[in-house]
């Protein structure tokens, strides 16, 4: 039976780069299928990882970047899916959810085998951390009404790629079993 953990990409975000008037519409269609999914790995007891980028300040943590955040632009997409005191945080510095960060070994801490990767971009961080989750030999599981695109073709291209090449699944949000 697999032991999953959901993971929730670069949700805690400003708003403030050059991509967020494309990205934001996107992210307005993820949050209810986050939403939904965080409410129901939490009551399964399934481990919730938030794995984000801190916008470049090395002194910064978990709740510095969730103010940070919470003052950028566009705070009603940060607040519904803000991480609770149950939550575990890893900061990222690139792409990849593993590049250099302590996540892999959290997950088999865990005993973690199945992950469900939601967030953004589906077309990078979300696309770079599905190869990394599967060369390390983790299942994947994207759900495409949880995760936010810049573009839409490559986005659907990303998602096929990952079911083709690391086969990885791709559904809805209320078909993630748990």
């Amino acid at each position: 039976m697999a032991k999953y953990a959901l993971v929730v990409i670069d949700m805690i975000n400003t708003y403030r780069h050059r991509d967020a008037e494309r990205l934001v519409p996107s992210v307005e269609r993820a949050v209810p299928g986050i939403v939904d999914l965080l409410e129901r790995a939490r009551a399964a007891g399934i481990p919730v990882v938030y794995a984000n980028d801190n916008f470049g300040r090395w002194r910064s943590h978990h709740g510095q970047i969730i103010e940070m955040a919470l003052a950028g632009h566009h705070p009603e997409l940060v607040e519904p899916i803000r991480p609770d005191d149950e939550s575990l945080f890893v900061v990222k510095a690139r792409h990849s959810v593993f590049y250099e960060t302590p996540l892999a070994y959290l997950l088999h801490t865990l005993g973690v085998d199945t992950l469900v990767l939601t967030g953004q971009v589906t077309e990078q961080c979300v696309l770079y951390s599905a190869l990394d989750a599967h060369i390390r030999h983790f299942a994947v599981t994207i759900p495409r009404d949880a995760v936010a695109h810049i573009h839409e073709d490559l986005a659907d291209a990303a998602l096929r790629m990952v079911e083709r090449n690391m086969g990885g699944r791709v559904v809805d949000a209320a078909d993630v079993p748990w």
